[in-house]
C-alpha cells in the first residue's frame, strides 16, 4: 500500500518537539524564537500546496503580545483560526459571500491566546462560518488530511489540525460549536479539548447567540501541550464560576466510574470506530477504573433541535451579514450548506421557541449524568474519516444533512450543555487514518479529563505521522 502521508518534520530548530519542550529550549537559551519562526515558515512552505491549511500568512510580522513575553509558551510559533479577529489581518470566516477587510482590533480571546506567549504566524482555513464537519468549499480547494490527503481533515478547525498534524507548528488555535475542535482532532490524530463554557473568555460570535455553543481552545500533538495552554490562559483570565484548573501534569490517582457509550440514538457506529472505543475501555479497566455500558438521555429530538438551531445560525448570518460582517456581503453567494440550513429554518420557524426551551434545559439533564458516572467514554464520530467530497457543500442539501447526522452523532451534546469533552487519538482505521475517542465530564472537570488523557498517552503513546 502506498504511503500517502504528507508532513514537514525535519532536522531543524523545531525538530519533533512539542510546544512545552520548545518553550523550555527558549528559556534555556538553546534556541531563540526567531529560529523557531523561521523553521515553521519553511515547513509551511513545504506542505501548503499539498494540504492548503493557511488562510492568511503573516510570516514577516509574527504577532507576539507584550503580556506573553516570558510566558509558559513564549516563542512557540502557532496559527489562529480565521473566525477570530487579529488586528491587521482579515477575518474571512471561510466564506466567499463577502470581502473581508483587516480587523481593527483583536478579539478578547485573541488577547488571551497571545498572553500565553505564543507567536502567531497567520490564520487557518475553515469551512463557511464553521458550519460543516469537513473543511471544503463551494469553489475553492479543500484542506486535506496529512495522514491521507485524499481524505478530510475534519472541521471546522481543519486548517489548524492540518498544520499541527503535519508538523508545521506544535499547537494551533481551534474553536468548537458542534465538535469543531474534537472532530479535526479525531481525523488528524491530535488531542483536542473543548473546555467548559466560560472556562476561557467568551467567544465573540458565540456570546451573541441565545444558546452559546462556541468555546475556544487548541489542537496539539501531546496532552501536556493542551494542559500547558489552559494553565497559561487561566493566568490571563480565570472564571469565577468554575473551579480553578491550574497546571495538570500527569495521571490522576482516583479510581473512576466511567460510562461506556458506543452507539448514538441516531447513528450506529462503524466497526473500526467501535473497536477503538472498546479497546480504550479495556485499557481504562486495566488501569483500575470501572467501565460500564450506559446510554445518554439525548435522542432524536435533541438532534432535530440542534439541527434547527444550526439553521437559525445560518439564517442570522444571511439576515445580518451586511451589517455585522461587511457591506459587500451577499446572501446569494453563500454555499449550499449555509443556504440549505437557512431555508430549512425558515420552513420550521414556528418550532423555534420550543427548540430554544429544550436546548436550554439540556444543561441540567447533562449534569444529571454525572451523578452516576465520573466520565463518559464514546466515539468522537460515528464512522471513520470520509474522503474529500463526501461532505462537500455542493452535495445536494438533503443528502448532505443525512450524511452529517450519521457522522457527527456525539459531539454536539457538549456544545449545547456547555460540558467539557476531549478527543484523543487512541485508534487507527485499517488504511492508517487516525480514529479518536471522546471523554466527557461534568462542568468544570477539565482536570479529570486531562488526567485520564495523560494516563492513556503514557500507557500507549500516540502514533506519529513521521514514523
Amino acid at each position: 500500500m502506498t504511503d500517502e502521508r504528507t508532513h514537514a518534520f525535519t532536522d531543524d530548530a523545531l525538530g519533533a518537539h512539542d510546544a512545552v519542550a520548545l518553550a523550555a529550549l527558549v528559556r534555556a537559551e538553546e534556541v531563540n524564537p526567531r529560529e523557531l519562526v523561521a523553521a515553521a515558515v519553511a515547513r509551511a512552505g513545504r506542505i501548503d500546496g499539498a494540504l492548503l491549511p493557511v488562510a492568511h500568512a503573516s510570516y514577516d510580522r509574527p504577532r507576539i503580545s507584550r503580556e506573553g513575553v516570558g510566558g509558559e509558551l513564549w516563542g512557540v510559533p502557532t496559527f489562529l483560526k480565521d473566525n477570530v479577529d487579529l488586528r491587521g489581518l482579515p477575518t474571512a470566516m471561510g466564506s466567499e459571500a463577502f470581502r473581508a477587510r483587516p480587523a481593527r482590533r483583536n478579539a478578547r480571546f485573541t488577547d488571551q491566546f497571545l498572553a500565553t506567549g505564543l507567536a502567531v504566524l497567520g490564520k487557518t482555513r475553515l469551512p463557511e462560518f464553521g458550519l460543516n464537519a469537513s473543511t471544503e468549499f463551494a469553489t475553492a480547494q479543500p484542506v486535506r488530511n496529512p495522514w491521507k490527503p485524499s481524505h478530510s481533515a475534519g472541521a471546522s478547525s481543519g486548517g489548524s489540525a492540518a498544520l499541527v498534524a503535519s508538523g508545521v507548528v506544535p499547537i494551533a488555535h481551534a474553536n468548537d460549536g458542534g465538535g469543531s475542535i474534537r472532530i479535526p482532532a479525531a481525523c488528524c490524530g491530535l488531542v483536542g479539548l473543548k473546555p467548559t463554557r466560560g472556562r476561557l473568555v467568551t467567544n465573540a460570535q458565540g456570546g451573541k447567540l441565545p444558546v452559546n455553543l462556541v468555546t475556544d481552545g487548541v489542537l496539539t500533538r501531546s496532552v501536556r501541550d493542551t494542559a500547558a495552554f489552559f494553565a497559561a490562559a487561566e493566568r490571563h483570565h480565570r472564571s469565577a464560576q468554575l473551579p480553578p484548573l491550574g497546571l495538570v501534569e500527569g495521571p490522576g490517582q482516583r479510581r473512576l466510574r466511567i460510562g461506556l457509550v458506543v452507539d448514538s440514538p441516531i447513528a450506529k457506529t462503524d466497526e473500526p470506530t467501535r473497536r477503538a472505543v472498546e479497546e480504550t475501555a479495556a485499557r481504562l479497566e486495566a488501569m483500575g477504573h470501572l467501565v460500564e455500558p450506559t446510554t445518554l438521555p439525548f435522542g432524536e429530538e435533541f438532534s432535530r433541535d440542534f439541527l434547527a438551531y444550526w439553521g437559525y445560525i445560518a439564517w442570522v448570518i444571511a439576515l445580518t451579514g451586511r451589517l455585522m460582517l461587511d457591506p459587500s456581503f451577499r446572501a446569494g453567494r453563500l454555499d449550499g450548506l449555509t443556504t440549505g440550513l437557512r431555508r430549512r429554518f425558515q420552513s420550521e420557524f414556528p418550532r423555534t421557541p420550543g427548540v430554544l426551551r429544550r436546548l436550554r434545559r439540556a444543561e441540567a439533564v447533562y449534569a444529571g449524568i454525572f451523578h452516576q458516572h465520573d466520565a463518559i467514554l464514546s466515539p468522537v464520530l460515528a464512522h471513520t474519516t470520509p474522503p474529500i467530497g463526501h461532505l462537500s457543500p455542493n452535495v445536494a442539501f438533503d443528502e448532505l444533512i443525512e450524511r452529517l447526522l450519521r457522522y457527527v452523532a456525539f459531539t454536539p451534546v457538549n456544545n449545547v450543555t456547555g460540558g467539557p469533552g476531549i478527543a484523543l487519538p487512541t485508534g487507527a482505521a485499517p488504511g492508517g487514518l487516525p480514529i479518536g475517542v471522546h471523554l466527557s465530564a461534568a462542568h468544570g472537570q477539565e482536570r479529570l479529563l486531562l488526567e485520564l488523557a495523560f494516563a492513556l498517552e503514557a500507557d500507549r503513546p500516540w502514533r506519529r505521522i513521521q514514523d
